[in-house]
């Protein structure tokens, strides 16, 4: 039952649920050091699921990082 339930969630949303794992895992490393925890864990966790989710929505690690960030003069 766990199986099928956990199979479902990764196939419909693989990246976002990587995404919130790894912006967890960031999170708790800067709790660790003593970093406003709290908030910075929400803001972690909630940009994991958002960058998770656009890749689930099929766009490309490098297009996101061109929407997100500004572009670079010299």
């Amino acid at each position: 039952m766990w199986q099928e339930i956990f199979r479902n969630i990764m196939e419909t949303s693989r990246w976002r649920v990587i995404g919130a794992g790894v912006g967890l895992f960031v999170g708790i490393l800067f709790i660790l050091l003593g970093f406003f925890r709290a908030v910075f864990l929400l803001i972690c966790i909630g940009l994991g699921f958002y960058i998770g989710n656009r890749m689930d929505e099929g766009e490309d690690f490098v297009d996101l990082l061109d929407n997100l960030l500004p572009p670079y003069r010299r």
